[in-house]
């Protein structure tokens, strides 16, 4: 299909889920956004680097446009993410931002030459796709002009959604299946081409990349129970999205009990519950062009 990329993902597939992510994330990362172009002058150039649905260059594009325009270069390499991403930024960004769509991967080293020198550089988890991370950080520090920034979101505090107890299976099933994903992760990253692991956190790969001012900082997310029917629909999403990606590492009674939360026929369809919520953190890692 044509969203596979080379971590054998098809993150079209993912895009409703990608959407409600991005509408759901919108309140804690606008201020993300804002903290990352303040003291740009001029018309500022972002690049958003694995741009998926677009939602946070949606706001990179509103705060250009209320500090007097720029340019959002959205990056992809899975067109009907890409073509949704455009079609989010451009509906926001107003007549004195631009919008411009260029397909590429962070794998590709000669990404550089296809988009323009930029005064922000955006990867929100992208880089952990990549076998070679730290290369990848050396392409996207590429990207920036002298004094530009490069902001990674990466890692965090996985996020929650669901109470201990839910009527079906055994208590605590959303640990498991976050320990679940934990080891699909591990697989995925074995599986890559060309992986190299990476024995260290982001901020000295930061540093390894020749950047300076080097720092990290949270967002949280935060949607208290009972939640919005938006939330209820993204849970339900996320919990077969997790049990299908990591399902061989969980037992069969967790799989019965995900299959029975997530079907809209079942008395305990997850969809039709008051108690879900949904909390964690995004981790944002940047540092600063020579």
């Amino acid at each position: 299909m044509s969203g596979h990329t080379h971590d054998d993902i098809d993150w079209a597939d993912r895009l409703a889920q990608l959407r409600m992510a991005d509408a759901l994330d919108a309140e804690a990362l606008a201020p993300v956004a804002r903290r990352l172009l303040e003291g740009v002058a001029g018309r500022p150039t972002v690049v958003d680097v694995g741009c998926g649905a677009g939602g946070m260059s949606v706001l990179f594009a509103r705060e250009l446009a209320r500090a007097g325009g720029g340019t959002v270069v959205l990056v992809d390499a899975t067109p009907e993410l890409l073509a949704e991403a455009q079609h989010a930024v451009s509906a926001a960004a107003g007549d004195t931002v631009q919008v411009v769509g260029q397909a590429g991967d962070l794998a590709d080293h000669g990404l550089a030459a296809r988009v323009p020198a930029a005064d922000l550089v955006w990867a929100a988890g992208v880089v952990h796709h990549v076998g070679d991370q730290q290369a990848a950080l050396r392409t996207l520090a590429g990207l920036l002009r002298p004094g530009g920034v490069l902001a990674i979101a990466e890692g965090g505090l996985e996020l929650r959604c669901l109470p201990w107890e839910l009527g079906v299976g055994r208590p605590g099933l959303e640990h498991r299946l976050h320990a679940a994903r934990a080891e699909w992760f591990i697989r995925m990253r074995a599986g890559i081409t060309g992986s190299i692991a990476m024995p260290y956190g982001w901020t000295r790969a930061l540093r390894e990349a020749g950047l300076e001012d080097v720092e990290s900082f949270g967002a949280l997310i935060d949607h208290p129970m009972p939640g919005s029917d938006l939330l209820r629909e993204y849970v339900v999403h996320r919990i077969g999205w997790l049990a299908d990606w990591a399902g061989e590492w969980l037992d069969a009674d967790d799989r019965d009990a995900v299959a029975t939360l997530t079907d809209p026929g079942s008395p305990h369809f997850l969809g039709h519950r008051d108690d879900l919520y949904l909390f964690g953190a995004k981790a944002i890692h940047c540092g600063r062009s020579r």
